[in-house]
């Protein structure tokens, strides 16, 4: 799976492909585009998802995301190889990438589960969706620049009611994602967790809330604000009235990411957060 931003890209999927076809057969789905390069014929997402046995996903952290709610019901791992700008999923470098496929095939590799969740809308007592987010679910004005009031339960109990621009909740993946800008907590991928992070929040006192991944959250509109709008790792975005609910829950199955053998999560912290930099 690739994404092409710019021409010079094209040389980028040459390589890969040819460096995967000594190996395996290769499929190859090309987001926002049809025909990338006349010598490889592109597949649907859907006939990738069901015959590939590994897929790897050529772009930044935004393709990779792609990649991961489309195989959220398969048992299929995916390894990215960067070619965006941080990639804290996506982390073997475009210049590595040829060692590592080797690496890959002959067995040497680390595994990493990492959780999704999943969003309910509900018009009064009625599901109306359900999507899926490894990242985050984010409950935001439908303007920019504009405050919303909302409600946030757990477990049936009232967490608080705020304003602020809206509020983030985020998985561990997502916790270095658009949740660390808001000020939130760095999540190690290990810990069964969910961040509750305002985005700026009208007062001062409110701070990022943590709380165990199999307790549902509950998004509501407050009195003062009468449209807002969901999304799920910035996509398929739904508007949101008053009446209107969202259940925020761990989802049932979990991604499975290949990483290098020698792959340290504080490593690429370090790495792309510019911590421990001689200056």
């Amino acid at each position: 799976m690739v994404r092409n931003d710019m021409q010079s890209r094209q040389q980028s999927i040459r390589q890969v492909v040819d460096v995967l076809a000594r190996h395996a057969e290769v499929l190859v789905h090309c987001l926002n585009f049809d025909e990338p390069l006349k010598e490889i014929s592109s597949v649907s997402l859907d006939q990738l998802v069901e015959e590939a046995e590994l897929v790897i996903s050529l772009g930044g952290d935004g393709t990779l995301l792609t990649a991961a709610r489309a195989l959220a019901d398969k048992n299929t791992p995916l390894l990215g190889i960067n070619l965006g700008r941080l990639g804290f999923l996506a982390d073997v470098s475009f210049e590595n990438f040829e060692s590592y496929i080797e690496e890959v095939v002959a067995g040497r590799y680390s595994v990493e589960e990492r959780f999704f969740i999943e969003g309910r809308f509900y018009r009064g007592d009625e599901l109306v969706s359900t999507n899926i987010a490894l990242n985050d679910i984010i409950l935001h004005s439908p303007e920019a620049a504009n405050m919303i009031e909302y409600e946030i339960s757990s477990g049936g109990a009232l967490i608080h009611i705020q304003r602020s621009d809206g509020v983030i909740v985020s998985t561990p993946t997502g916790s270095t994602a658009y949740a660390l800008s808001g000020g939130g907590p760095i999540i190690h991928p290990s810990l069964e967790t969910l961040a509750i992070v305002p985005i700026c929040p009208h007062t001062l006192s409110n701070r990022p809330i943590v709380l165990p991944a199999d307790q549902p959250i509950e998004l509501r509109l407050g009195q003062d604000t009468q449209l807002a709008k969901v999304s799920y790792d910035g996509h398929s975005t739904q508007l949101v009235k008053q009446q209107d609910r969202v259940l925020i829950t761990r989802y049932g199955e979990s991604l499975t990411l290949l990483h290098p053998e020698d792959y340290d999560y504080f490593e690429v912290l370090r790495a792309k957060l510019y911590w421990s930099t001689n200056y």
